[in-house]
């Protein structure tokens, strides 16, 4: 008996449905990226979804049924992808490589007001000013988050820059609310890469998180670099030649004045070296009684 006649007695036509497309877009697509849902808000998938239209397709599916999808497609390593598929998960579909999926997610990440429970994902800084709440029962809240504050023409004004949160902490009920009346949306949201499969080859978070400041800095450096030892042991290029013959120029010159080769790039220096030598001189024979 096929697995195809199996999945349909097993199953409804819907899941059928689903298995069969989640199989087909698994052999059409080099890349598969496994997204976990956890702390996703339906807004921002639909976000989501805008901005990969086109680049990628994005599948809600439960993870019984993507693990038949994926034993079904018959891919490469399929045991190794279907082992990560854990908690609620979306599949996205893609031809984009995953560490332009990576840059992609990261660039289209919104912030959110944070919700109780929600850990703080880096220090949460409450600026210094007036907060534009009147003086009240807030009050507490503020006393409560360790927000040193002062009362001015009836406002909560807020002495100094603090830190409501540190990176780690738990987001409480009480210090929620207080954050969205005073506008601030410290939750960075969106889809993050949990595993990416690429042609057979598994990649996890940290292999596809690529800092791009990061990147750049380090190749200006390594280009810097590079430069410097080629310029060092003469090798010409379209970048070093302006360098080199310049260090050639002023070697050359400062042979030339050490010699004493008299040209009218050498002359100022050759004469001013001489007129040092002839001050020296004349101040030591001043020292020893000479006129």
């Amino acid at each position: 008996m096929s697995k195809q006649v199996q999945v349909q007695r097993e199953y409804s036509p819907k899941k059928v449905s689903t298995i069969d497309r989640i199989a087909h877009l698994t052999n059409e697509y080099p890349v598969i990226v496994i997204t976990q849902l956890s702390k996703v808000r339906s807004a921002q998938l639909m976000a989501v979804r805008k901005v990969l239209r086109g680049n990628a397709e994005i599948v809600v599916v439960k993870n019984k049924l993507a693990k038949l999808a994926l034993k079904k497609a018959g891919i490469k390593n399929a045991e190794e992808l279907i082992g990560h598929l854990t908690g609620q998960n979306a599949l996205l579909f893609s031809k984009m490589d995953p560490f332009r999926l990576y840059l992609l997610l990261e660039k289209n990440r919104v912030s959110l007001a944070a919700r109780a429970g929600d850990v703080a994902p880096n220090d949460i800084m409450v600026p210094a000013g007036n907060t534009g709440q009147p003086a009240g029962p807030v009050l507490s809240e503020f006393r409560e988050a360790g927000i040193q504050t002062k009362i001015e023409s009836g406002s909560i004004w807020i002495v100094k820059d603090s830190v409501a949160a540190k990176t780690g902490t738990v987001i409480s009920p009480k210090l929620a609310s207080l954050l969205s009346k005073l506008g601030i949306k410290p939750i960075r949201a969106g889809l993050s890469i949990a595993l990416a499969y690429e042609n057979g080859l598994i990649y996890g978070p940290d292999a596809v998180a690529i800092d791009i400041e990061k990147y750049r800095s380090d190749l200006v450096s390594g280009f810097a670099s590079s430069r410097a030892l080629a310029v060092y042991i003469g090798y010409l290029t379209a970048d070093t030649a302006p360098q080199i013959i310049a260090k050639a120029y002023r070697e050359a010159l400062a042979l030339a004045v050490e010699v004493g080769d008299i040209t009218k790039d050498t002359a100022p220096a050759i004469l001013g070296k001489a007129q040092a030598e002839a001050n020296a001189l004349l101040a030591k024979a001043k020292e020893k009684g000479y006129q």
